[in-house]
């Protein structure tokens, strides 16, 4: 095996281990997002740690793989007046917040 397979190797299982940490935030921000969705709602307890799952359970849906377009029509159901543009916003701030989570966790690596 040659220096140069050795690096290719390396560079392969760093771009694993970046696609698996990445997924692993998208997981937790969608986590949060249902969490902070729920709230919008006025959904509390454990009913809200059933809805933050099934914000999750979407991105793994092959019909609607979008948490965005369910919190939406979610929030338009329940009356409340926040629009996916907002919704999309928090998705990104949450993103953030998934990922620093996950540093400290780690240690902060």
């Amino acid at each position: 095996m040659t220096a140069f397979d050795d690096r290719e190797k390396a560079f392969e299982a760093k771009y694993r281990l970046d696609q698996e940490q990445e997924f692993k935030a998208r997981i937790r921000r969608d986590k949060l997002l249902g969490l902070w969705a729920a709230e919008q709602m006025g959904i509390t307890g454990d009913a809200a740690k059933t809805y933050a799952l099934s914000v999750v359970d979407v991105e793994f849906d092959a019909t609607d793989h979008d948490a965005a377009h369910k919190i939406t029509r979610d929030f338009i159901a329940s009356g409340v007046s926040i629009d996916e543009a907002a919704i999309r916003h928090q998705m990104a701030v949450l993103l953030e917040v998934a990922r620093e989570q996950m540093i400290a966790e780690m240690g902060g690596a």
